[in-house]
């Protein structure tokens, strides 16, 4: 696994993008599943906020969890719970507007950025 002690709290999409490349993190889209449906980054699994508390228990401690929303309110506030909980969380700033906004891409093909 890459070191990711110099990585801030906060990723950039370039940043976040060598973390999931690297395959040394879980990607997980804290948004509603209509949001998820209409476009996504592509090995996300679909978590919405309301139901992370339940979730927590099947991540894994050890394994750097990448959060993402909409614009990255919502997966800031996992982020900052997540690691007050032990867990080595990051959270893409900007989220999917600053990914897409990079030219990052997004699924399905033609997908889309739904409102929030």
């Amino acid at each position: 696994m890459a070191s990711l002690e110099h990585l801030q709290e906060d990723l950039s999409p370039e940043e976040a993008k060598r973390l999931i490349d690297s395959g040394d993190a879980d990607l997980v889209d804290v948004r509603e599943p209509r949001e998820h449906e209409a476009g996504r980054i592509e090995g996300d699994k679909l978590v919405p906020i309301a139901e992370l508390t339940a979730a927590a228990q099947d991540m894994d401690t050890d394994r750097p969890i990448l959060f993402y929303c909409r614009s990255g309110v919502r997966s800031s506030m996992a982020t900052q719970a997540f690691r007050a909980s032990g867990y080595k969380a990051f959270n893409l700033a900007g989220g999917i507007v600053a990914w897409v906004g990079q030219g990052l891409p997004i699924v399905p093909e033609g997908g889309t950025i739904a409102d929030a």
